[in-house]
This record gives structure tokens, sequence and C-alpha cells, in this order.
């Protein structure tokens, strides 16, 4: 008997199972069982979700559900396709991964508010992959919607924090003005189609009424949540205050949402304005630079990954942007090479960051703190989160032999071909932004891992570490494994994103293939299998000489100090202080110095340095400030006598007679 996997019922059935793993947590007196059974149930729908999308992959169509709701928006729609699945595929890895690590992060037995973010875990996953399959406007915003307010409460899971707070407020005002952009685009839509049903692929014509309006809402709505500048400014907050296992979902995942968006949207039309892409690579562009330069500067660990997820957005809207000018000029190099690069990143990125993000987990829980530059020599006493947390940073700067390398790789390629053929080769500027980029990632992880792991101690919570738990360390390997795979066989990631470039491109197999096949992929693998064989000898013959060598301990040297200390060495912040220094416009430094006093014994003074976020704290926060300061002086109607409301009322229907007539 041949048994017939049919990827949206089983997607559908994944879901399902994800929505209802946290009730046990809430029904069973211990909640300690309650938690692990939804770990369980998690994984389980990882792996039946992995199944369905491979199963797509390899050919097998994705059949369409139609639900007969009681609603009067017409019946809802679940699909799935090859775009799809490229979102799909590293939501699974990463959401089985979370739960796992989800059971020593915050074990039940210690965190009365276990119970509230596994069931939140489950919803906010069930309603990604919702998103992904929805193929109705109403529909699509109710799982929209859940995802959003998941995501809330798993943020402000410490609620009782001011800090947790305030920027749970800014993440509700910022999602929900996302949402009135995508409430704007659907109503647009279903009065141009006359029904809130997707249209088809390449089914609408530019000149359809209001479709530079639609696309325009899109841009807003989705590349909010997406945390593309200049609607970044709720994501630092946000992935710095929330659990960690739940800022690697949000930024592997929940950001990439805001992708696909996009991209669905865009697949709509069957002619894009021309000036699109261009504005998709100015703004991708601006993102990652921006997004690493403010990176830089971080102290908090947590916040500076927010700000990298940024540049890693920018990095895949970059190459949409070359991909859709590709699509104008009849250029195929770009149009693969684009979206080659921006869908292999979609899913590289949920691997390094999540491991990132997790790996922050375990220097906290072992620390206590998130401060960069009060941790030091850790590699000594977490052994094993070093050398992980170290192949996510080898990754996310883009350096092979790992995963981050090879979608970057895709958008040189690109932009350098289309640099040499074309007359004016205006994309081929993305090669030296992309450039810049990367020196400034690895400035930035230099800085993180050596402030954090080498070194001494700076601090008692750093001295006094400890390796993080099994439950901890497994998911972490397995992303970590993940990345190094993948970067290592580059050939296989270029197939599972050719048949998206297929569809999306609008391109046959044969072009495709032949696009791929310039950019030098199977040297690449060669060259890296070389590089990980070399690294693992040297590595094994440091360690034998290092065991035949006798042991001795002392103090390095001191630079003519008597007697040196911790905090004599670099920090993270001294360390990136000139760079930061070169991009003063865009890190935008608040430094506060302090009043020497010309005394014998002067007291104790302070200083004090920070990178402001310039869209939130230079831009917004005063804007409100005014706004309320403003409305203020409205309140002197709002004085508790009825007689006088009742005049309002009286003299507003005066007007409005008045008017019309």
């Amino acid at each position: 008997m041949t048994i017939v996997l049919e990827p949206t019922g089983y997607l559908l059935a994944a879901a399902t199972l994800l929505a209802l793993s946290g009730v046990p947590g809430l029904l069973l007196r211990r909640p300690v069982f309650g938690q692990r059974i939804a770990a369980f149930c998690v994984v389980a729908a990882s792996l039946l979700g992995e199944a369905a999308v491979a199963a797509l992959l390899g050919g097998t169509p994705g059949a369409t559900y139609q639900i007969d709701w009681p609603l009067p928006f017409g019946p809802a729609l679940f699909s799935v396709d090859h775009l799809s699945a490229i979102f799909l595929f590293p939501l699974f890895i990463v959401t089985g991964c979370a739960s796992v690590y989800a059971v020593a992060y915050w074990p039940a037995r210690e965190q009365p508010t276990a119970g509230k973010l596994t069931m939140f875990q489950g919803l906010f996953a069930a309603a990604m992959v919702a998103v992904v399959l929805s193929r109705h406007g109403v529909l699509f915003l109710m799982a929209w919607e859940v995802m959003a307010l998941s995501a809330y409460f798993l943020l402000t899971t410490e609620h009782r924090s001011a800090e947790v707070q305030r920027v749970g407020g800014v993440y509700l005002i910022a999602t929900h003005t996302g949402t009135m952009a995508l409430f704007a685009m659907f109503s647009l839509l279903r009065g141009t189609l006359g029904t809130f049903a997707f249209p088809g692929s390449h089914s609408l014509s530019q000149a359809v009424p209001f479709a530079t309006i639609i696309i325009a809402a899109a841009l807003i709505g989705f590349g909010g949540k997406a945390g593309l500048m200049p609607l970044h400014f709720w994501l630092p907050g946000a992935h710095a205050n929330a659990p960690s296992h739940v800022s690697a979902m949000m930024s592997g995942l929940m950001l990439k949402m805001g992708v696909y968006g996009i991209l669905r949207t865009l697949s709509f039309f069957d002619v894009l304005p021309a000036w699109l892409g261009w504005l998709m690579i100015v703004l991708g562009a601006w993102s990652a630079v921006n997004g690493i330069a403010l990176a830089m500067g971080q102290r908090d660990l947590k916040r500076l990954l927010a700000y990298s997820s940024i540049e890693n957005i920018g990095i895949i809207f970059i190459g949409i942007g070359l991909a859709l000018v590709g699509i104008q000029t009849h250029s195929p190099t770009l149009v693969v090479c684009g979206f080659s690069g921006a869908f292999i990143h979609i899913v590289n990125h949920g691997l390094f960051k999540s491991l990132l993000f997790m790996g922050s987990g375990a220097l906290i829980h072992g620390t206590g703190t998130r401060e960069i530059d009060r941790m030091g020599g850790l590699a000594r006493r977490m052994p094993i989160t070093s050398l992980l947390f170290l192949v996510g940073s080898l990754a996310i700067c883009g350096l092979p032999p790992l995963n981050g390398f090879v979608g970057e790789l895709f958008l040189y390629v690109g932009a350098i071909t289309d640099g040499i053929a074309s007359p004016l080769p205006l994309a081929a500027l993305v090669a030296p932004v992309l450039a810049l980029v990367g020196g400034l990632a690895v400035i930035t992880f230099v800085k993180l891992y050596g402030t954090i792991f080498l070194g001494a101690p700076r601090s008692a919570a750093a001295s006094h570490s400890h390796e993080a738990k099994g439950l901890m360390t497994a998911p972490m390997v397995l992303l970590a494994v993940g990345c190094l795979v993948a970067g290592m066989v580059p050939p296989l990631l270029a197939r599972l994103v050719a048949p998206v470039v297929v569809f999306y491109g609008g391109l046959d197999r044969e072009a495709v293939a032949r696009v791929i096949g310039q950019v030098p992929l199977v040297p690449l693998t060669g060259a890296a299998i070389l590089l990980v064989i070399l690294g693992a000898a040297l590595g094994a013959f440091y360690l034998l000489r290092l065991r035949r060598l006798p042991c001795t301990r002392g103090t390095t040297w001191g630079c003519g100090y008597l007697e040196p200390t911790a905090r004599m060495q670099y920090t993270g912040t001294s360390f990136s202080e000139m760079a930061v220094n070169l991009l003063g416009a865009l890190a935008a430094p608040r430094r506060v110095r302090p009043a020497i006093a010309d005394e014998s014994f002067p007291p104790t003074v302070r200083f004090h340095y920070a990178v402001t976020e310039t869209v939130l704290d230079r831009v917004l926060t005063p804007l409100f400030r005014w706004t309320g300061l403003a409305f203020s002086y409205i309140r002197i109607l709002q004085h508790g006598r009825l007689h006088i409301y009742v005049l309002y009322i009286f003299a507003t229907l005066c007007v409005l007679m008045a008017w019309t007539h």
C-alpha cells in the first residue's frame, strides 16, 4: 500500500498540534508535565511539518482546502506552494529547537509564568504557519493578528519590569499601525477583485485601480513587521527583553513573515513598477548599513543581536531588489542571483540567528547579566557554549565554510556580472555596500566574541559562570550542525530554492540551472571541506601538543603596571569606539562627560556612553510628547457638567445641518 503525503493537510495538522500544545500545561496540576508534553507535541508537529515541506519540494502538489465558515467574507482558503515552503522549512526547525530549549531555560518548576509562555509559544508558531497557508484576506489578517498578539504576550512574560512594559507598548503601537495598512491593502484588493480570495500569481495588471497604493500599503504593513528601516524602531527593545528562545523565534521567523507578505503581494501582479526594485535596494542597503552600525556600538548582548537582524533583513531586501531590477531589465543573471541569494539568506538567517539568541540565553543563564562589558573569560568556564557561539558568529559574518557566506555569494556574483555586462552598471554598487556591511559585521562580532569569551572575567558574575544545561545545549548543537552542513554543501541550498526562483522569477528550469551553474558552488564545496579538515587537524595537533607540555599558570603581561586588574582590559565599547565614531551620523552615540573639579581631592565622577535609536528616541518619542502636550489643552472641555455636554451636541448638529445645506 502506498501512502500519499498531501502537504497542505499535513501542514494544517501540524499547525493544529502546535496551537493545542500548551493546553495540557494549563489543565494539569503539575506544570512540569505540561511543559514536557508541550515540548513533545511541538517536536512532533515540527517533524510532521518538515515531512510535508520535503514532499512539496520533492514535487508533490499541495491541495487547496476550502472552509465554508458563517462569516460574510466568502469561504476561507488554505493552500501551499514553493514560496510557502521556503519560509516553512526554517520555521519548523527553529520552533522544535526552541520548545526543547525552553524546558531547561524557563523551567516550570522555577518560573510561575511557564504555563503562559508555553501556551502562547505554540499559538505563535501555529499562527505563523496559518499566515503562510492562508489564501484569503480576512483569514490572513486573523492569523496575522493572532501572531502579533501571541508575540506581545511572549514579549511581556516578565511584565513587572518597567522596561518590558515600555517596549511592549511600543511593539503594540507599531504592529497595529502596520495592521491598519494591511486592512487598507486587502480592502482595496476586495474592491478591485470583488472577493477576499487571493488572486492567482501574476494575474493582476499594474493598470488596475489603486495598484500603486496596494503595493505601498504592503511595503508599510509588511515592512514594519520585517524590521525594515525606518519602521524598525520596535525591534531592538522587543528582541532584547523577550525570553531568549522567544527572541530566536521572533528574529529568525517572525521577521520573515513580513518578507513573505511583501513577496506574496508582489506575486499578484504581472508587471511591477520600474521604481520598485531600486526602492527595495535603497531600503535594504539603508537597513543593512545602519543596522550593523548601530549593532557595533551596543553594550547589551541581545540588543546587539537585534540590530544585526535589521542588517540581515536589509541583505534579503537587497537580493529581492536586485531580482526585481533584473525582471525590469530582462537580465536572467540578476533575477536568479537576486532571488537565490535572498531565499538562501532567509533560510540561513533563521538558523544562525536562532543559534546566537539561544547562545545569548545560555550566557545570561550562566552569568545573570546581558551586559557585554561585565563578561569575559567565559571560554574556559563555558567551553561548549563558546564553540557554538563561535560557529554562529562566523556564520553571521558571512565567512566560509559557514552558511552565511552562500547567500551573499549569489548577490556578489549577480552584482558584479551585471556590472560587467550592463552599459549603466548601477546594480554593481551593491557589491561595495555588501563588502562594507561584511567588514562592519566582522568588527562587531570580533568585539562580541572577544569581549565575552576571551580575556579575564570582568565581574563576579563572570567569575562564577557555569555551562548551559543539556536540554539547552542540544538544540544549539543541531542549529550549529545545520549552519556547518549548509555552508559545506551549498549546492543543497541552491537546489532547495531553485523551484521558488522558477515560480517567482518567471523563468524556465533550464535558464535558472544555467545561471546557478555560473556560481562556483562545487569548488566552494571542495574548499569548505578542505578548510574544515585542515581546521580539525590543526586543532587536534594543538591539543595534543598542549597535553605534552608542562602546565604552568601565571598572569599575562601587565603593560608595566605593578598590579594589573581585569578592569584594565579592553571592553567591547572601547574596542569598537573608533569605528562608531567614524559612523557617528548613523550610530548617533551619546556621551555624558563628567565635569572635573579643580580640587585637591575631587569627588567620584561617572562617564556615560550610549548609542541612541534615532527614529524612536529622536523622532517618535518627542513627537508623541508634543502631541500629548497639545491635546492636553483640550481637556478643559471635559469637565463633567452634563448640560454643557448637551450644548456641545446641539452645537455640533447645527454645524452639520448648516454644512449640508
